[in-house]
């Protein structure tokens, strides 16, 4: 455990928090929290979690944009339903992703787990990317990724992020009720 990984978990862990209250403040502290993991996938090796860091950097600011038009008059961000046939293209685009980065990794890199961490990455830009566009839905992947990422950070003996992730699972699950919850009043 360094004063890293310290740092990037407290980050990541008030950026989802705001996420799941749908609180604009979450993309500047998660684009902070990015750059901290960036910088901590470097030193352990994990080069598609690093290049997924980058990825969601520029995700970040696609959803901040997306997030500030699409509020009510209130000033609550609206939640979107996601249609079935952007899901399969989501989870396809998912699986594209996975194989062609683990694929690299695997050949080209010294990547510690080429295949996990390619499928994990992947994913993950799904999930960001339906988050950015507001989809309740997003949380039911975030979970499934989460827990598979559990595993691989306690392999690769960054507990502390092992439990950031572990957090995230129940972060999802409260910002998946919340967020059908809003779903619903709109």
């Amino acid at each position: 455990m360094s004063a890293l990984e310290i740092t990037a978990v407290a980050v990541s862990f008030l950026g989802i928090w705001l996420t799941a209250r749908r609180q604009l403040l979450c993309w500047p502290v998660s684009l902070l929290a990015c750059a901290l993991y960036f910088k901590l996938f470097l030193d352990v090796r994990l080069y598609s979690d690093m290049v997924l860091q980058a990825l969601f950097g520029i995700a970040i600011v696609y959803g901040w944009t997306v997030w500030a038009r699409g509020k009510d008059d209130a000033g609550e961000v609206i939640v979107s339903p996601l249609p079935p046939g952007r899901a399969l293209i989501g989870l396809a685009a998912g699986a594209v992703g996975a194989i062609a980065i683990g694929w690299f990794t695997s050949r080209f890199t010294n990547a510690a787990l080429p295949w996990m961490d390619a499928g994990l990455s992947s994913f993950s830009l799904v999930a960001q990317y339906w988050t950015a566009r507001r989809h309740a839905a997003s949380w039911l992947l975030w979970i499934l990724v989460d827990v598979l990422y559990v595993g691989m950070f306690v392999f690769k003996e960054l507990w502390l992020t092992a439990g950031l992730y572990a957090a995230m699972v129940g972060l999802a699950v409260l910002g998946y009720r919340r967020w059908q919850q809003a779903r619903s009043l709109h």
